[in-house]
């Protein structure tokens, strides 16, 4: 056998020298980070940062105290509480993070080991992809996948799936140079890593391998740095900022005013004395520094995200990069590829214009027919879905035969073939000469280019019978015509009954003397996915501009655009360009172009990468989507990449998320994830910093009064963090709003704490701050021994009699203050949950089991301490009937809430 083979191949010497000179047939996996490394990245988190210096702070403060004998060890609870929220913030994110990498890599695994056909030595020979080397011939068959770049040495009906590179899911390759095709992204004798082929045979010699191959290039380029920075690290920075400023501005009026106040009461100074006092003022503005810091916000944004990670892959969204799940809701431009996503990646056959003669068996003839003529193949999977193994027009075919309830392989497997001559672009057309058990004649059918195959003809079968051919041809050519402008694949079908001994081709050709008779026409075509239309509409609905970037043709992505209703009858040449063209343009021009631009067709992977960054120049927030190699530049490029789950290796890594299901409508659930987790962030950001304000006006106050603070530092420990920690885990848990997605997108510079939020932040904390210290002046006026003894006579008598009853306040009144404090903010949780919309806090609570469950934990909690806290706490059980008047008294905070609510509805 070896003797006749065309090619010798490389020696062994050649295949190891070329080794060592061009490498190994395999991509250089991406250096991943240590896990120590993305461990201490969770610390670059800005109010992370913040908790830091406040927890340096804080041990400088409890030291203070244990030092000068003002508190025990148990001053230290609270840096140790501090250190504790750090380490759950960081540690959760990294544990969940983790996780997603895992899954991913299972996901993403790539077959080195695939065997590969080489003429090596004047043999044929087996080999795993990773020992092809540069020189090597390559023998392709359909279904084969090609192993390297190359250039076909020889191609007989070549047809390549080159879709995971251009978009272009089929490509016709010849050696002839007048066939080659000018426009072609490759050339027409090239061959490149990563495509399919789909028909034909051919022989390749290898060029490029491994890094150096097209595939590789891209794959190198995707992983180069992507630092850009998602909106919500935008919007935290700016928190962060402001929160320490605040402090730092508080702390500073603190010791100014104190230092003031305490010279002009002493006239002649006491060094010693003074010390003292300015050290002391010294921790008190330490504190309030450290009560300013919303100790729960890291970790309410790393549950939200993390929670959000988890139920978005039960959305079939593998979610990779934590704050991805967030970024999506901010995305104000979606760039879509077209193959996969909004199409199914399977062509079909879109309409079936076939005349079937009364008393007939014309129907029986059109289904033996493709059924013989065909050198394509279904495999149906486990999960029942047909894959087509071969061409896909001939798959879409075999597909219509199926819905039809016909058994092509019963029908191909009966009709012998005598000849064929393969479909080839010199052709247009694809012929088999088969003996009809059917006709029971010998038959030759046809197939290829309608304005082809009805040259061959001279009758047409229609409803009406036999008529000839030039009568029906201007009504086939005004079909043909309808069906191209939809940008269909058209195929014309024939036959003859032919004689046993006759010639049926000749020089490659059908024999001059076969007269067919023509059958009819179908249109094929990548079907858009049924859900697509309805979310590209949501998107638009949603202020989100789509942009279709693929490497298909100016026609065919056009129509994709007007069948999704993203292209409107009124659009013109300006919403549509090439990617030539794209190319072209300075970036001037093709920033006053890109607002109209909907359709970017023929784009080449720089394209898309450029598009990206022009795109993020104007502060848009730019999500990607793209399942091929030629996606990955511009998924790295973008603030959220989104790869398909039957995507290229390349793709994926370059991505942020995983689209597993390939749905343009999973798209649309992590627009409405990300806002809606960008919203419970809020709410828990408007709980916290309510409560922030309102300790650090309590420390501030009691500051210039000369009082200590009645909360103690294990009671803020729990109010700060243990409370606060549930608190958002109540809020992230809150389920998806579908009602965001009626919002515009917000604008990448707006600051997350709207002036909404300052207004309820500052004006809530404000009356809970009025309403505790009206509570204490009552306590020190008034000897309190339950809550049902409260009486406001007594202690108008006694206040303005300026008759004090005790100058501290007992343990019983520190305890109740203290559950107030807490009901306060436990009420004001059910306002933050109402927080974005006039409906009501109790609106669908029946949707938020683990908000209730939260809630009910919070209250349980809150009495536990209370019941057995005990001096660690610096609290006494209270009376059950003091609880009932503290959870109905305080929930005035909530009915005030309801009541704006219910103004705000009426209003609208």
């Amino acid at each position: 056998m070896s003797s006749k083979l065309e090619y010798t191949g490389l020696s062994d010497a050649e295949v190891q020298a070329s080794r060592e000179k061009y490498g190994e047939n395999v991509l250089t996996p991406p250096a991943r980070t240590p896990m120590w490394k993305l461990f201490l990245e969770k610390f670059s988190d800005p109010i992370i940062r913040i908790l830091l210096v406040a927890l340096l702070l804080s041990i400088a403060v409890a030291v203070y105290h244990v030092a000068t004998g003002e508190a025990g060890m148990s001053a230290l609870f609270e840096p140790a509480g501090i250190a504790l929220a750090i380490l759950l913030a960081t540690v959760v994110g990294f544990l969940f993070e983790m996780s997603a990498a895992r899954k991913f890599d299972i996901l993403n695994q790539v077959n080195d080991d695939q065997p590969v056909k080489v003429v090596r030595g004047g043999h044929i020979l087996e080999i795993p992809k990773r020992d092809v080397v540069v020189g090597d011939i390559v023998m392709l068959n359909a279904g084969d996948e090609i192993p390297a770049d190359g250039i076909l040495l020889s191609a007989v009906s070549v047809q390549v799936n080159e879709s995971s590179l251009t978009g272009e899911p089929m490509a016709t390759k010849t050696t002839v140079e007048a066939d080659f095709d000018k426009e072609a992204t490759y050339p027409s004798n090239a061959v490149m890593n990563g495509s399919t082929m789909l028909g034909g045979y051919g022989v390749m010699r290898v060029t490029q391998v491994g890094d150096a191959t097209e595939y590789g290039k891209v794959y190198t380029g995707s992983q180069i740095e992507n630092n850009t920075q998602t909106p919500l690290d935008k919007q935290l920075n700016t928190l962060a900022s402001f929160i320490t400023k605040a402090s730092y501005v508080i702390a500073a009026i603190i010791l100014i005013a104190r230092t003031a106040i305490y010279l002009s009461d002493h006239p002649v100074l006491d060094w010693l004395s003074f010390g003292s006092y300015l050290l002391s003022t010294a921790m008190i503005a330490v504190t309030v520094i450290v009560v300013a810091v919303p100790e729960g916000l890291p970790m309410s944004v790393t549950l939200s995200l993390a929670m959000s990670m988890k139920r978005m892959l039960a959305n079939n969204n593998l979610v990779r990069k934590m704050h991805a799940c967030e970024t999506m809701g901010a995305a104000t431009v979606i760039c879509t590829d077209k193959t996969g996503t909004l199409t199914q990646n399977q062509m079909r056959v879109s309409e079936a214009d076939f005349a079937y003669a009364p008393d007939s068996n014309t129907k029986e003839i059109i289904y033996e027919g493709i059924a013989a003529n065909s050198t394509a193949h279904l495999d149906e999977g486990a999960n029942g879905v047909m894959k087509v193994l071969g061409n896909p027009t001939e798959g879409a075919l075999l597909l219509w035969l199926a819905d039809q309830g016909v058994d092509y392989a019963a029908l191909r497997n009966q009709a012998h073939v005598v000849e064929q001559l393969t479909f080839s672009t010199e052709r247009k057309y694809m012929a088999t000469v088969v003996d009809s058990p059917l006709l029971k004649h010998r038959v030759v059918y046809v197939k290829g280019a309608p304005e082809y195959v009805m040259n061959f003809c001279s009758q047409q079968i229609t409803a009406q019978g036999l008529v000839p051919m030039e009568s029906s041809r201007p009504a086939v050519e005004a079909k043909l015509l309808q069906y191209q402008n939809q940008a269909m694949r058209t195929l014309g079908f024939a036959y003859a009954l032919v004689g046993d001994d006759e010639p049926y081709f000749v020089a490659g050709h059908l024999a001059p003397h076969i007269r067919l008779t023509f059958l009819g026409v179908t249109a094929i075509a990548d079907p858009v996915r049924k859900e697509v239309p309805e979310a590209v509409a949501e998107c638009l609905q949603a202020g989100i501009q789509v942009k279709i970037v693929t490497g298909d043709t100016p026609a065919t992505a056009r129509e994709i655009a007007r069948q999704i209703s993203l292209w409107k009858p009124e659009d013109g040449d300006r919403n549509i360009i090439t990617g030539p063209e794209f190319a072209n343009l300075d970036d001037k021009t093709l920033l006053e172009r890109i607002p109209d631009l909907k359709v970017i067709a023929r784009a080449r992977p720089m394209d898309k990468e450029r598009l990206v960054k022009l795109l993020q120049s104007q502060d848009e927030v730019v999500a990607v989507t793209g399942d091929g190699t030629n996606d990955a530049p511009a998924l790295n490029a973008a603030q959220v990449g989104l790869s398909m789950g039957d995507g290229t290796s390349v793709a994926k890594e370059a991505s942020d998320i995983t689209i597993i299901d390939n749905s343009f409508g999973s798209i649309t659930k992590a627009v409405l994830w990300g806002r809606s987790l960008y919203r419970n962030i809020q709410k828990f950001i408007l709980f916290q910093m309510t409560i922030n304000v309102a300790a650090c006006l309590i420390v501030l106050i009691g500051a210039f009064l000369g009082t200590e603070s009645p909360l103690t530092v294990t009671q803020m420990l729990w109010v700060n963090l243990i409370m606060d920690t549930f608190a958002a885990l109540a809020l992230a848990s809150l389920p998806p709003d579908e009602r965001v997605m009626r919002d515009k997108p917000r604008h990448l510079n707006d600051n997350i704490v709207t002036r909404a939020m300052g207004k309820g932040i500052i004006g809530t904390g404000i009356a809970f701050v009025l309403l505790l210290f009206g509570l204490l002046q009552y306590f020190k006026h008034v000897d309190v021994t339950s809550i049902a003894q409260f009486d406001l006579r007594l202690f108008f008598a006694n206040f303005f009699n300026f008759t004090p009853v005790h100058e501290g306040l007992t343990r019983y009144e520190l305890t109740l203050f203290f559950s107030i404090f807490v009901f306060l903010q436990f009420w004001n949780m059910f306002n933050a949950k109402a927080f974005g919309n006039v409906q009501s806090a109790f609106s669908r609570l029946n949707t938020c089991k683990g908000f209730l469950w939260v809630t009910l934990i919070i209250l349980a909690g809150q009495i536990l301490i209370v019941s057995v806290g005990g001096s660690l706490f610096s609290v006494t059980p209270l009376k059950p009937m003091d609880w009932v008047y503290i959870f109905a008294a305080t929930s005035i905070v909530l009915w005030i809430g309801e009541i704006y609510r219910l103004i705000r509805r009426l209003v609208a």
